[in-house]
């Protein structure tokens, strides 16, 4: 189902607070028009985003994002068993983890929810036939492309934070899909990752009763993401059922040309969302459109040897060092250098900064369970 006309193009966007972040994001929906968006008869996926599974700021689903949207679907009359809260593993994080530094585990508890951890055997997965054009997904997959069974035929509710992205540039809801509907050999997409999105984005738009998006800017990262960033404080949120309108307008305020994006400008093309700024009505507080943040990307020493197979001198052995039994060593060099380098000597100081703010205060409230081992390493 595509977003209904009258959505397309309408991004709600708030200013706000730790004191006020769980009222307004229910207010956000409203003002995005979230009941006509979301099919009431349909359960619902919560598709949280767990970049990394420590707590990095502006990295992950906010537990106070994954709260406010479970309380405004509450009150819209879903019940706790018809929202579902899904995610994927990737070959370098594990969710279950980061659903613990996140604290989102103490939000789920605190609602009743059930995740759904979709690589665990017990969730099927099935072949699905696209029914409008795909870019590259068929020639990557030439198996055929596999998506969770249970996502055909349910709303989905994207959380994604506001973020840069070493591939992408920016990375909101579209990309937030990424995380879902692909298995854990999605990194094979990388080197044709914007002509992909647009392709997840299409087959959405097939399974889909219902699509929709919350995204958190109230701490938002500037850098090399998704994970070695620097956090920002913004107390900025913004919601749609745009998929494409929601990322075009948040790419806008980082400092990016959202046309000049090649996933945004695709999909803008092929009528699947408003990407161009100008064709985009904000709601709420308008004058936060405007701003400009100057965030930058960069590239670290990781994604520099990722960006040499994707698209530089070692393409031609892409296949052998990403897709034969090889591959572990990909892996372990992403762990080492993100997990034990990056997090230990640069992360970590700022995490500490922001846990000195109102932010930080308020993401330890949601704590419930003491960490985990991974946080102390």
């Amino acid at each position: 189902m595509a977003t209904p006309q009258h959505l397309r193009g309408k991004v709600a966007i708030l200013r706000t607070s730790p004191a006020s972040v769980v009222e307004d994001i229910q207010r956000l929906m409203e003002l995005a028009g979230y009941r006509k968006a979301l099919p009431r008869e349909h359960k619902t996926i919560l598709k949280i985003n767990i970049s990394w599974h420590f707590y990095y700021p502006a990295c992950s689903t906010t537990p106070w994002q994954f709260d406010g949207v479970t309380e405004a679907m509450k009150k819209a009359g879903w019940s706790a068993e018809e929202l579902i809260p899904a995610q994927n593993a990737t070959v370098v994080v594990d969710p279950k983890v980061g659903s613990v530094n996140n604290h989102l585990v103490s939000v789920a508890k605190k609602h009743g929810l059930q995740f759904v951890w979709l690589y665990e055997p017990q969730h099927e997965w099935m072949v699905y036939e696209p029914k409008g054009e795909m870019l590259c997904l068929p020639e990557i997959y030439p198996k055929g492309i596999v998506i969770p069974k249970m996502f055909v035929g349910t709303n989905a509710i994207h959380l994604p934070t506001m973020k840069t992205h070493v591939f992408t540039t920016t990375t909101g809801a579209m990309k937030n899909a990424f995380g879902g509907l692909l298995d854990n050999n999605r990194h094979w997409t990388h080197g044709r990752i914007h002509e992909a999105l647009v392709d997840l984005l299409q087959i959405q738009h097939e399974i889909h009763p219902g699509l929709f998006a919350v995204m958190d800017g109230t701490i938002a990262g500037s850098g090399p993401g998704p994970r070695c960033m620097e956090p920002h404080v913004k107390n900025v949120l913004l919601a749609s059922a745009d998929q494409v309108a929601i990322d075009a307008l948040a790419a806008k305020i980082m400092g990016f040309d959202p046309m000049s994006l090649d996933y945004i400008r695709i999909a803008h093309e092929r009528g699947l969302g408003i990407g161009d700024p100008r064709q985009i009505e904000v709601v709420g507080d308008e004058e936060i459109a405007q701003e400009n943040w100057h965030f930058q990307v960069g590239d670290t020493f990781a994604s520099r040897g990722q960006k040499c197979i994707y698209h530089g001198w070692l393409h031609p052995f892409e296949k052998l060092l990403l897709r034969t039994p090889i591959v572990p060593w990909s892996y372990l060099a992403s762990r080492v250098y993100h997990d034990v380098y990056w997090y230990r000597v640069k992360g970590k100081r700022q995490v500490a900064k922001i846990m000195e703010t109102e932010w930080g205060r308020l993401f330890e409230e949601y704590a419930q369970e003491p960490a985990t081992a991974v946080a102390q390493r």
